[in-house]
């Protein structure tokens, strides 16, 4: 049997790691746009107002290539890596939080510290985060509609 490919190893553990958000009353969302022109792979909203970012990461190579990642603190009271357990932790950020993942199950190994959004940009994120969640929905029935939510999402 061959190795996953990095798109399907990426896939399970977003899959893996939302089931756990789930798990942990977290309302995750995937593919979100942030206002800096970034894209969150799972942008959670707690039970207690505060946001969890999550970058998933497939690999070493993912990991290293990536530089993007220290702009999603700005958007997130807390930063998570979620990876698969082949993942050696030790090249992750002792200041980011960690999941990780076996098949469809995930674990929270390390809670990332709290880093609190400023209100107004919390009000915003929440703003996008409803409008994205309920233009997805909104797209299961009218997938033509789905232009209409890109435009309201676009980053200026």
């Amino acid at each position: 049997m061959s190795e996953p490919s990095f798109p399907e190893r990426a896939l399970a553990i977003r899959r893996a790691t939302a089931r756990l958000c789930r798990q942990l009353d977290w309302a995750p969302l995937h593919e979100v746009p942030l206002p800096n022109g970034r894209r969150a792979d799972i942008l959670a909203l707690r039970s207690d107002g505060r946001f969890v970012c999550i970058e998933v990461k497939s690999g070493p190579r993912d990991f290293l290539a990536d530089l993007k990642w220290p702009d999603y603190r700005e958007f997130a009271d807390a930063l998570f890596f979620a990876v698969d357990t082949d993942f050696p932790h030790a090249l992750l950020p002792e200041d980011t939080g960690l999941i990780v993942t076996a098949g469809t199950e995930a674990e929270l190994l390390r809670d990332a510290p709290v880093r609190l959004v400023p209100a107004v940009r919390r009000r915003a994120l929440l703003h996008r985060f409803a409008v994205l969640a309920a233009g997805r929905l909104a797209t299961l029935e009218d997938p033509s509609g789905a232009a209409d939510l890109r435009a309201v999402l676009r980053v200026e």
